[in-house]
């Protein structure tokens, strides 16, 4: 399974990644290099309109959905 980086308040969603088989990790600079996939909760995103990217991993906003939701869409990713 994919190794994945989860912003600290979407525990559910870090809950969820762990049941399907996915080694979940905290959302930190030192850590998105390593990941498959990234799951923000959508607060922070592009702040002041500049978007700099920090990684070449999928980014996953998992703002409006379900943990299955983002769940299936990190697979979606690991599986391209």
């Amino acid at each position: 399974m994919a190794k994945v980086a989860v912003e600290n308040n979407l525990s559910n969603v870090k809950q969820a990644l762990q049941n399907e088989g996915h080694e979940v990790c905290n959302l930190e600079e030192n850590t998105m290099q390593s990941c498959q996939c990234c799951v923000i909760t959508g607060q922070d995103q592009n702040m002041m309109g500049i978007a700099n990217t920090q990684t070449q991993a999928s980014v996953i906003n998992a703002d409006g959905l379900t943990a299955e939701e983002v769940v299936n869409q990190v697979n979606q990713c690991v599986n391209k």
